[in-house]
């Protein structure tokens, strides 16, 4: 069964339900399949995004988040312009060609103006030569042109579940968490010229194998460039917490995240797929597999490290206590491993987003 559900050009639901499910020699044809796919359309060239964590502070209570607003046991911090300035210059001088922004959601002028004027700082002092991915959150679309015309290149917004019924389950019910709300916020990025990127998390709380087959043909059906999702791992400080019994083991949270990218990768054969730190939680080669399957993106952590251990999303994140030199020592050998290269001082722009661009201007 499996071999014609990887030959059709098109999968339903139910057969992405059943690659999710497979196990023994299945399981070795799906990521057979998927590397495959990998070294052909994207080749064995890894992309680094050094990520900067510069805020925690965050106007949102979602149910499964450590920096959740209500979360009042961790300590809040917002790092300051020329220190994020400084972290930037560590990656262009290390050979990264892009970074991350990435802060707890916060939505006000005075947030808008100080983006924009450091995406304007980044552009000036790295001549250009350095590529911005946002994940900032929900914005108006004026935020997001301003920022785009600024030179920011690409935003991420996860939308966490494509299904509105559980995503109403994991957030509080109010205008700020509304999923209409973050699907709009998603179309306005993509209209607005980003390469736009979105996730999910895998193994939550009342999710379905349906919700995750789902997911990926979202993506899809959406045009996404990239992609993050990872295992949802539960944090003692969230509302979802008292559901933890509930929960699948941390191994198959695992097991079933490497089969998503796997699936996303044969769906989406040349969008950027992100090796996520959440792996690395639950395996300590989890990166590395992921690599080996499907992924081509890897985001060092490049955050000032007295703040690293306060941004916490999830419980057992790893690396807090490296130093960016370390971060980038230990990747380059983990990226070694799972038998690809690194593609210093490249940029690393999504294909499928180039080609959709195309395609835009005939």
């Amino acid at each position: 069964m499996i071999e014609t559900i990887l030959n059709k050009a098109d999968l339903s639901i139910q057969d992405i339900v059943y690659l999710l499910s497979c196990e023994g020699k299945d399981k070795e044809m799906l990521f057979s399949e998927s590397a495959a796919v990998k070294r052909k359309y994207v080749g064995n060239k890894i992309f680094f995004r050094g990520l900067i964590e510069f805020s925690n502070i965050c106007r949102k209570d979602c149910y499964y988040c450590g920096i959740r607003k209500e979360n009042a046991d961790i300590s809040r911090y917002s790092i300051n312009d020329d220190d994020i300035l400084a972290a930037i210059q560590f990656a262009h001088t290390n050979k990264y060609a892009s970074i991350v922004l990435q802060s707890g959601e916060i939505e006000s002028p005075s947030f808008t103006n100080r983006i924009e004027k450091l995406l304007l700082r980044i552009k000036e002092e790295t001549q250009g030569k350095v590529r911005v991915t946002l994940s900032l959150g929900e914005q108006t679309e004026e935020t997001y042109r301003r920022w785009f015309e600024a030179g920011a290149h690409r935003y991420l917004l996860r939308i966490e579940t494509s299904n509105p019924e559980l995503y109403r389950k994991i957030h509080p019910n109010n205008p700020i968490h509304s999923f209409e709300k973050r699907l709009e916020c998603l179309s306005t990025i993509k209209k607005t010229g980003y390469q736009t990127g979105t996730g999910v998390m895998i193994g939550l709380p009342f999710q379905t194998m349906d919700d995750l087959a789902g997911d990926l043909l979202f993506f899809k059906e959406f045009n996404i460039d990239m992609v993050g999702m990872g295992p949802y791992i539960e944090h003692s400080d969230t509302p979802l917490y008292q559901y933890r019994d509930q929960l699948l083991p941390l191994s198959g949270r695992f097991d079933l995240a490497l089969k998503m990218i796997a699936v996303l990768r044969i769906l989406m054969k040349n969008i950027n797929i992100a090796a996520t730190t959440a792996l690395q939680s639950i395996d300590s080669l989890g990166r590395e597999k992921a690599l080996k399957i499907g992924a081509n993106v890897i985001m060092p952590n490049i955050t000032p490290g007295k703040h690293r251990n306060d941004y916490r999303l999830y419980e057992n994140k790893p690396c807090t206590d490296e130093n960016p030199e370390d971060c980038k020592s230990c990747l380059e050998a983990r990226v070694h491993i799972a038998g690809d290269e690194i593609a210093w001082n490249e940029w690393g722009d999504s294909k499928y987003y180039t080609e959709r661009k195309k395609d835009l201007e005939k």
